[in-house]
């Protein structure tokens, strides 16, 4: 594996989520029988742990065949530039110079990313935008594959 990573929900989100539900147990223990306040708030607090937990699975990874970004995935002899992003790149990617058909793997706590163009004919999507915490390792990731790739 030349490059691996998983797009985890930061620690603040965790904070501020676990205040979001203790709010609600406060304004509901006022308001209804205690047992039931304590089960609505485990049931949210179940659901934030859940929702959080799915939404930062997604893995962002390069193996010397194969970029993979969320569910999707694609063999690097099919990738042409990629590019690495700070924050203004990637917004813009994502914003003014955005293309429809560009597949986004984005996530808002990550500010910078990549973007991987695609040389395959019959695919129609020009270039992936992805999100991740060191896209110049990313880029590096994607060079050494190559390397070894025309190498043997």
């Amino acid at each position: 594996m030349d490059y691996a990573e998983r797009l985890t929900v930061p620690l603040r989100w965790w904070a501020q989520g676990t205040m979001l539900v203790a709010s609600l147990w406060l304004a509901l223990v006022v308001a209804v029988p205690e047992a039931l306040a304590w089960s609505i708030s485990g049931a949210a607090l179940a659901l934030m742990v859940a929702l959080f937990l799915a939404y930062g699975r997604a893995r962002v990874a390069v193996d010397g065949t194969t970029f993979r970004a969320g569910r999707a995935h694609i063999p690097i002899d099919l990738v042409g530039e990629v590019t690495a992003l700070d924050a203004e790149g990637v917004r813009r990617q994502a914003g003014v110079d955005a293309d429809a058909r560009a597949h986004l793997v984005l996530r808002p706590y990550l500010k910078r990313g990549v973007r991987v163009d695609i040389d395959d004919p019959a695919d129609p999507t020009p270039y992936w935008l992805v999100s991740c915490r060191r896209p110049d390792a990313l880029v590096s990731a994607f060079e050494a594959g190559r390397a070894r790739r025309t190498a043997g």
